[in-house]
Order: structure tokens, then C-alpha cells, then sequence
């Protein structure tokens, strides 16, 4: 049977990099401290945790209210918890609160609140919290908490967009920047605006599409499975993600013999390795070989 409650989903950023540089053992451990934390912090305020995801934790409350002061405090208190580990091995924790029916089977819990959650939490940032609209219908603005509205965004799979708030967290950022915009316009149609925007358009010989932020992130890779196939023998199975985070188009490559991009205006070609770059304007990538190799399979990029 359906209920009602708000759902919270928080992944730890970056911890990929964590087991790159700490290696399995040590950062299954890193990831472990902070989710059971998370849990901690969750039942405190009166949550439910339904089920750890490797680095992600997924949890119930009654009441938004309760769950947006949740996230805040974990938010703030991680923030000062990082202060005491090395940046190469820091974790922040981004979080998606929706509120919304679910069903509850077996102790696991489904329903578009909880798809919704899931897909805030992978769009926003580091340190962010991203809500939809029904999350704040009982929660406040207090103690340096500020409700900004980002507008409609698309998420994957359903048909209609939500209108998402960023909760700004931080006691000390500046009031005039974070001020709650006035009710939205009426006469702004949210069926037709996605409040995100972005989109590249991807092109490699007679293969050519297009990816709203909303899709993202999607891979190129030698595989079927993958969104923008490339099947060049040089390229790797997953040889590469596109991301979007902040507002920005991010290349990630995955590869074993790395990503060349260039830029359309001139500047040198930059080398990607297990690294990463914003993605702007148009340009090229080359996967698995650089632009000297005039035979390279060479992706076209066109950012808007």
C-alpha cells in the first residue's frame, strides 16, 4: 500500500578516486565510517534507513521538515569532518530529498518519490542539497537555511518535469545571493523550459546525437550497451563518461590509453588520463590515440 513520506538519497562524491588512492580494503573502510555515520545522523532526526548502496544510503522520514533538518546538519557537520582529512582522500556528500507516495515491499521502498531523490542526488554538486518542491511544503527557512529555487528540471523517465529548490546550507555565504525567489509565475509554462539547459551534440562518422542534461551522464565506448557507440578497436569497451555537473559539461575518461581533446579557436591538445575537463563550445575528442594518428577515431563535440 502507498504512503506518503519524504524520501532522502546522499552519495558520497568522489570516492572513486578514494579506491584509486587508497586502494580496496582501506577505502571500502573510508566509505563505510562516513555512510554509518549518514545512518546515524538520519535515525537521530527521527528517520528510517532503508538500505546502504556502496557509497550511497537510502532513507524515509515522516515528515520533511524532520529530513531537510537532517540533511542540513549532516551537510554542516561533514563540512568541519573534512577538515581533518587530506583532500585527496575527502568524500563530500551530495543529497536529493523528495517527498512524495511510495511502496513499501519487503522493507525496500519504490515509487517516483524515490527515483526522484536518486536522480537530485546524482545532478547536484558536491556539498549541495536539491529538493523538489513538495519536500519544503512543511519545512522552514532558519538558522542560515535558504530555499533557492533552480526551476523545472526534466528527470530521466518521467514525463513531466519537477520544480527543484537548491537548500543552501552554509551559515556564512552571503544572504543577498541565497534570498528565496517569490512564487513562480503562472505564466511560466514548466512543460516547456528545462531549468538545467544544457545539451552537446555528439557526431562520429555517419553517427550523430544529441543529449539534453537531463541524460546525462552518458558513455562512449566500444560496447553496445553504451549510450554513443564508437566501435574503433582502439577504443575502449567504456572509454569515457560525460557528465553534468554545476551547470558544466565535464569529459571523464575512463580509458587505458586516454582521451585527446581540442578545442575549436586554437590552444594545445589536452591529454586526459584517468582525468577529467569541462567541455565547452565545439571541438574534438580522440579516444585511445592522439590527433597525430590522422586515422584516430575522432568524436565531434558541440556544447550549448
Amino acid at each position: 500500500m502507498g504512503v506518503h513520506t519524504t524520501v532522502v538519497f546522499t552519495d558520497l562524491f568522489g570516492s572513486t578516486r578514494v579506491f584509486e588512492a587508497l586502494g580496496n580494503a582501506k577505502a571500502t573502510q573510508a566509505v563505510m565510517q562516513v555512510t554509518t555515520w549518514i545512518a546515524k545522523i538520519v535515525e537521530a532526526h527521527g528517520g528510517r534507513v532503508v538500505k546502504m548502496l556502496g557509497d550511497g544510503v537510502l532513507a524515509l522520514f515522516d515528515d520533511s521538515a524532520s529530513a531537510i533538518n537532517a540533511v542540513v546538519e549532516m551537510q554542516r557537520l561533514h563540512q568541519k569532518r573534512m577538515t581533518h582529512v587530506v583532500p585527496s582522500q575527502r568524500m563530500p556528500i551530495r543529497v536529493g530529498v523528495a517527498s512524495g507516495d511510495v511502496e513499501i515491499v519487503a522493507g525496500d521502498c519504490y515509487g517516483d518519490a524515490v527515483n526522484i531523490a536518486a536522480r537530485l542526488s546524482d545532478l547536484s554538486g558536491a556539498h549541495q542539497i536539491w529538493a523538489n518542491s513538495a519536500a519544503l511544503d512543511t519545512a522552514t527557512e532558519a538558522d542560515g537555511v535558504r530555499f533557492r529555487i533552480l526551476g523545472p528540471i526534466s528527470i530521466r523517465g518521467r514525463a513531466e518535469p519537477c520544480t527543484v529548490y537548491q537548500i543552501d546550507w552554509q551559515e556564512d555565504v552571503a544572504s543577498d545571493f541565497l534570498t528565496m525567489q517569490a512564487e513562480m509565475d503562472p505564466q511560466f509554462d514548466v512543460t516547456q523550459t528545462d531549468a538545467l539547459g544544457g545539451q552537446i551534440e555528439l557526431s562520429w562518422l555517419d553517427t550523430r546525437k544529441t543529449f539534453q542534461s537531463f541524460e546525462m551522464p552518458i558513455h562512449i565506448g566500444r560496447m553496445h550497451q553504451a549510450e554513443f557507440v564508437v566501435n574503433d578497436p582502439r577504443v575502449s569497451r567504456t572509454h569515457a563518461r560525460i557528465d553534468w555537473r554545476n551547470g558544466s559539461v565535464m569529459l571523464v575518461d575512463l580509458s587505458s590509453y586516454g582521451c585527446w581533446v581540442r578545442f575549436s579557436g586554437g590552444g594545445a591538445d589536452l591529454l586526459l588520463r584517468r582525468e577529467e575537463c569541462a567541455l565547452h563550445g565545439h571541438g574534438e575528442i580522440a579516444l585511445g590515440t592522439s590527433f597525430a594518428d590522422l586515422s584516430a577515431p575522432t568524436v565531434h563535440f558541440s556544447v550549448a
